[in-house]
């Protein structure tokens, strides 16, 4: 099967969440699974000079002006196509944001450039490879089905709802550039409340819809979840699949892991204790073992439960917890969080931003990942937290549900547990899971049990590579 995925960024070429970290790793999974894949991605300045480019596939004339399109290899093997357009993609800021924080006024021309180039190598711009099936990522890809429809269905397509709640909308006047049919803006089809909704064409022109995890597949064709998408949504559920993101063990991986202080394993645990040691020292905390340390690796919003966690950290210190977070967005809440590590620096910490080796360096060290979301389509930061034994404390949401066994009486009478879940969306919620965390940090046999049975839990990518492949297969087997 020639598969093409299309998407905004890879790891470990362009980084800005966990999105990077499916589409490095899913492709690679894929290919153990007999399929011949390719990744279309934007010439972003970080992709272009990551990538071992070999030559030049196709001059091509699009509605975003003239384009090359390039092929290489990523340094983990993964053959890719890039659209080189400086005018487009060569720009300060980020891939999405220019230097003020806010979207670029013609990103719908550089997105929709994503779904056209797919198009085009569904219809022979490279003679040498031409997909039979198109694997669209996101909101950014949103128009990759829109453009193969228009172009008489070339290949089938995939659409994966990594977030629904980020939907690419833009107003109608950008309709006219994007070289679609004038019907396609519609209500069967990209018109969302009088704009352009990338996230509704992708679901709307699609053969095959997933999301990544069976929780969450179920929740966005309610309506507190929908985005307002939950009646299209309802529509497609024959076409729609929950297939749950890994963790790539290449990358994340306490007994190989480069970045992190000391390797550990299962059997052998002590190297944790050296990797605490060591993020203590690094983030100015006190030099202490028997105090349990909380992490949190995130976006800082509203949707990932911050303010709860916030509102909690009195609960956590007052118990002799310690805190460490890493993330920025919001700035009211970097204030805040920095404001509560300058009054108790030796049990709070906190590095505004990302840093890789630093989310590394955390997960190795906590004792316990906070995750309280509102809502969380799959959550990748459990899963490493889980492989690092750091467990994870979460909300009954989406995959956080999906992936994570609370330590309820009966779990811990059948060595099942692996973190700690609670239900209610409140500080109160949060605070009766770090009452249960507190209690089990007491009991360190039963501590030591837990922590093990989240490092044996298998959310290795094979699993989900083979769903996709069947998925793959029996689309291509259906006319």
């Amino acid at each position: 099967m020639r598969v093409l995925h299309v998407c905004a960024e890879l790891f470990p070429l362009l980084k800005t969440g966990g999105l990077a970290d499916v589409t490095g790793a899913l492709p690679l999974a894929l290919a153990q699974q007999g399929c011949d894949v390719r990744v279309l991605l934007p010439g972003f300045p970080a992709i272009l000079n990551g990538l071992d480019i070999q030559g030049e596939v196709a001059t091509l004339n699009s509605m975003a002006g003239p384009i090359k399109l390039l092929f290489g290899h990523t340094s983990t093997g993964i053959a890719a196509y890039v659209i080189d357009s400086p005018h487009c993609f060569d720009r300060p800021g980020s891939p999405y944001l220019d230097v003020g924080q806010q979207p670029y006024s013609d990103n719908h021309l550089r997105f929709a450039l994503l779904g056209w180039v797919a198009a085009q190598l569904a219809s022979g711009a490279d003679p040498f490879w031409q997909a039979e099936l198109v694997h669209a990522h996101d909101w950014h890809a949103g128009l990759v089905p829109a453009y193969l429809v228009a172009a008489g269905r070339p290949a089938k397509s995939v659409f994966t709802v990594h977030n629904l709640a980020y939907q690419g909308l833009f107003p109608l006047a950008a309709f006219a550039s994007l070289a679609l049919p004038p019907e396609y803006f519609s209500v069967e089809g990209l018109e969302f409340h009088g704009k352009i909704s990338f996230m509704k064409a992708g679901l709307y022109f699609c053969d095959q819809i997933s999301t990544v995890s069976p929780r969450y597949a179920q929740e966005i064709t309610h309506d507190e979840q929908g985005c307002g998408l939950d009646g299209l949504l309802r529509t497609r559920s024959a076409d729609l699949s929950g297939i749950l993101n890994g963790v790539d063990e290449q990358v994340w991986h306490p007994h190989t892991d480069p970045l992190i202080a000391a390797h550990y394993s299962v059997d052998k645990t002590q190297g944790k204790a050296k990797c605490k040691q060591d993020v203590q020292l690094r983030m100015g905390l006190a030099q202490v073992t028997d105090q349990p340390l909380f992490a949190v690796v995130s976006r800082l919003t509203e949707q990932k439960g911050l303010h709860l966690v916030l509102a909690a950290l009195d609960e956590i210190t007052s118990r002799g917890g310690q805190f460490v977070l890493l993330g920025g967005g919001d700035t009211q809440l970097e204030d805040a969080f920095k404001a509560a590590a300058a009054a108790n620096p030796e049990q709070i910490a906190v590095q505004i931003g990302y840093d890789e080796a630093c989310s590394h360096r955390l997960m190795a060290a906590a004792d316990v990942l906070l995750v309280p979301s509102r809502f969380e389509p799959c959550g990748l930061t459990q899963l490493y937290a889980l492989k690092y034994g750091a467990l994870p404390l979460v909300r009954r949401v989406g995959g956080l549900a999906d992936t994570v066994v609370d330590c309820s009486l009966e779990n811990l009478a059948d060595e099942s547990a692996t973190g700690f879940v609670f239900d209610d969306f409140s500080v109160a919620g949060l605070s009766q899971g770090l009452r249960r965390a507190f209690i089990l940090w007491q009991r360190t046999k039963d501590w030591k049990t837990v922590r093990r049975t989240a490092m044996q839990v298998d959310y290795g990518w094979a699993a989900a590579a083979r769903q996709y492949a069947d998925l793959y297969q029996k689309m291509l087997l259906t006319k």
